[in-house]
């Protein structure tokens, strides 16, 4: 029995996510399913338990390290084992800094994104050290390249990338792999759920949506990543190419990134 706790599965990547690995693995894997909606996880279970996996839901803020710890606890009682956990829980946001009044909810934001990701992992680190499993990060292109008006994202997922590129680094003769991917622009509502310069759900993109890629595409990768216990999982030809522009062009990435935010979204010049 394979056990995969995923994070943020109530909708998105992470419910695809979810409902590949059920129809991959049938009987032979368990979900242990995490989000803050019990419903919606409810919902997604169902689906994978049509697809023959066994379930686990519990619902958690990963904002709250306490909660972490007993998603971790509740799948080791049920199960006995952790083979693989997929930090794809976050909130996205868009605000230009110079627009923001308060910065309480770049806090908030960070507590989410980041450091989620490493309370859960830390909590799950002696399972998968005995189980020579798999952690997988959900970072963003917004982690490996500077999008104006994602000051407070980027600055989640780029720390998401440098903690877990030593945690990788930490892990290699433990037979632990760690498996970032990075996303471009996808076709969920994460960026509609995102903050706003006034802390407040944004509502609306304000980002290019223009050939998004599929959610099922985007799980596929990262479920590919995970198995093929991949380092890293970049998304679109776009991120390959200017994750090495970056030292030899920085200025022309710096232009595309513009260019990938709608112009009511841009500063002012």
């Amino acid at each position: 029995m394979r056990v995969v706790i995923i994070t943020g599965s109530s909708d998105g990547i992470g419910a695809e996510i979810a409902r590949q690995l059920a129809a991959g693995g049938g009987a032979g894997v368990a979900l242990v399913l995490a989000a803050r909606n019990r419903a919606a996880l409810e919902t997604v279970a169902g689906a994978c338990s049509a697809l023959g996996a066994q379930t686990l839901v519990v619902p958690t803020d990963v904002g709250v390290q306490q909660q972490c710890r007993d998603l971790v606890a509740q799948a080791v009682a049920r199960f006995g084992r952790i083979d693989a956990l997929i930090n794809n829980a976050g909130r996205s946001a868009h605000a230009l800094f110079e627009d923001v009044q308060d910065l309480a909810w770049y806090e908030e934001l960070m507590r989410i994104n980041l450091w989620g990701s490493v309370w859960c992992t830390h909590a799950a680190l002696p399972h998968l050290k005995a189980s020579r499993g798999s952690i997988v990060a959900v970072s963003s292109l917004a982690g490996l390249v500077g999008v104006p008006g994602r000051t407070a994202y980027g600055a989640t997922k780029f720390a998401m990338t440098g903690f877990f590129e030593a945690l990788r680094v930490e892990l290699k003769d433990a037979g632990v792999s760690v498996t970032t991917a990075y996303p471009g622009v996808v076709a969920t509502m994460i960026r509609h759920h995102g903050f706003n310069a006034a802390g407040a759900q944004a509502g609306v993109s304000s980002l290019k949506e223009e050939g998004a890629m599929s959610v099922e595409e985007c799980a596929r990768l990262i479920v590919d990543g995970m198995n093929r216990r991949r380092r890293d999982v970049v998304m679109t030809a776009k991120g390959k190419i200017g994750r090495f522009l970056k030292l030899l062009a920085p200025g022309l990435v710096d232009r595309l990134a513009l260019a990938a935010v709608k112009d009511e979204a841009k500063p002012a010049r």
